[in-house]
């Protein structure tokens, strides 16, 4: 029987578990920190061995595999040691992709990975396909391949997933955009970030599918550089494509494989240029794996969006307020300021990541008429933008920074959090960052 470790006992690591154990493999699961009593009682009930607050190294190197949660990074001592010895070390993409035959749609990107792959999801099951969808979204894949049997798998895929892959390859592969994110794990080399998302593709063949953003000039370098073996499929605003998708007027055109459409922009459900370029993806993707175009044309239109992503929440006095806590990097904070049109109270700030916040300046200068920075450190934001925007308030908590919001805000204005930053020094994650800007509102 192999035995299969399991480092870090969050989402990833049950997940991995759960597998295992369908699998016919010994499993530990171990994780540096504490597991959440949710995952203890998963974990107690199919009897597996695991443990917290500490790695027992004896049992972990003794492993024929080992699953590395995403969170944990390979510079890590015990990684190495593992490496040093040749024991395989993975991500859980790579280990549940052997279990199932079912056909993926592999999403990443620096932004918009989230709502393309919901999007991409909810046009495969309106048109009736069985489809599941995984990965950085709701439940871990290897936690829903040992549960279900899909036909057809949407995953979004973060690079840190992607660094633990060895054969994972997915029917269609996206990458929607690249921007410097993470280089704090990169060793503050944005090439290698850029190498990190290329992974989607280092295993496809001429019968896979890579679509991609043709505008995004980092990608565009990036294929010159990584060359594919699958067919490039781009998508683009600005560009008149012969394959791929693109936008004439406000009509997107989409040709591939030789099937065609046109839908009107009007037809989206969701605001702005960059949810134009998740669509195109989206569909594109949907087409590419059977859905019909009439299909796609009509549930396009019904799509909501995802929760913490530009989520109108509640009008009030006249001003919107809008939770964009999912806006965890600069690049997805330009996009909300872009795309919103009205006078903004902008609230931002939280764990810097190497941030360089003067792209957002033209944006800043034109649209927002105050900042409320809500971090432990504060001191870039104020650096740059202090002698732009007046007034500029520091807060420490979700609470009094929606009271400053409402006070500062004017009729016709938004209040608008898109942090810019990690959420790991006031809460635990975006989620509970948004959940908390939602309840604070409702308070007023």
């Amino acid at each position: 029987m192999s035995y299969l470790v399991a480092l870090g006992g969050g989402e990833s690591g049950v997940g991995t578990a759960l597998l295992g154990i369908k699998e016919g493999f010994e499993v530990f699961v171990s994780d540096k920190g504490m597991i959440k009593e949710e995952y203890k009682k998963v974990l107690e009930h199919i009897g597996i061995e695991w443990e917290e607050n500490h790695h027992t190294e004896a049992k972990i190197l003794s492993a024929d595999l080992v699953m590395k949660s995403p969170g944990i990074p390979d510079t890590v001592p015990l990684v190495q040691r593992l490496r040093d010895k040749g024991i395989p070390v993975i991500s859980e993409i790579e280990f549940a992709a052997g279990y199932t035959a079912a056909t993926v749609i592999g999403i990443t990107g620096t932004n918009g990975k989230t709502t393309t792959t919901s999007l991409a999801y909810h046009l495969l099951k309106e048109a009736g396909l069985d489809a599941g969808v995984a990965g950085n979204i709701g439940s871990s894949f290897a936690k829903s391949v040992a549960e279900q049997t899909f036909r057809y798998y949407v995953l979004e895929i973060s690079s840190f997933q992607l660094d633990g892959i060895l054969e994972f390859k997915p029917k269609v592969a996206v990458i929607t955009n690249i921007t410097p994110d993470h280089l704090d794990r990169y060793e503050y080399q944005f090439e290698k970030y850029v190498a990190s998302k290329f992974r989607i593709a280092m295993n496809q063949d001429s019968n896979d599918y890579l679509i991609y953003d043709a505008d995004d000039e980092v990608i565009q370098k990036g294929l010159l550089k990584h060359p594919v073996q699958s067919k490039k499929v781009p998508f683009s605003l600005s560009k008149t494509l012969e394959e791929g998708a693109w936008l004439e007027e406000s009509t997107i055109k989409i040709h591939v494989e030789s099937k065609t459409l046109e839908m009107s922009t009007e037809f989206l459900a969701l605001d702005g240029q960059h949810n134009v370029k998740n669509a195109m993806a989206a569909s594109l993707a949907a087409l590419l794996v059977g859905v019909r175009k009439e299909a796609i044309k009509q549930s396009i239109q019904t799509f909501q969006g995802v929760p913490h992503r530009l989520e109108k929440v509640l009008k009030i006095n006249h001003v919107e307020y809008i939770n964009d806590s999912k806006a965890t990097n600069v690049n997805a904070a330009y996009y909300a300021l872009e795309g919103i049109k009205k006078p903004l109270v902008w609230i931002v700030g939280g764990v810097d990541k190497g941030n360089d916040y003067t792209q957002l300046m033209p944006l800043v200068r034109e649209k927002v008429k105050a900042i409320i920075c809500l971090g432990m450190d504060n001191s870039k934001l104020v650096e740059t933008f202090g002698n732009v925007v007046e007034p500029m308030v520091e807060t420490y908590s979700m609470e009094e920074a929606v009271k400053v919001a409402y006070k500062i805000a004017e009729r016709g204005d938004a209040v608008l959090l898109s942090p810019a930053c990690a959420s790991f020094d006031l809460f635990q994650n975006y989620e509970d960052r948004g959940d908390q800007f939602k309840a604070a509102i409702r308070k007023l």
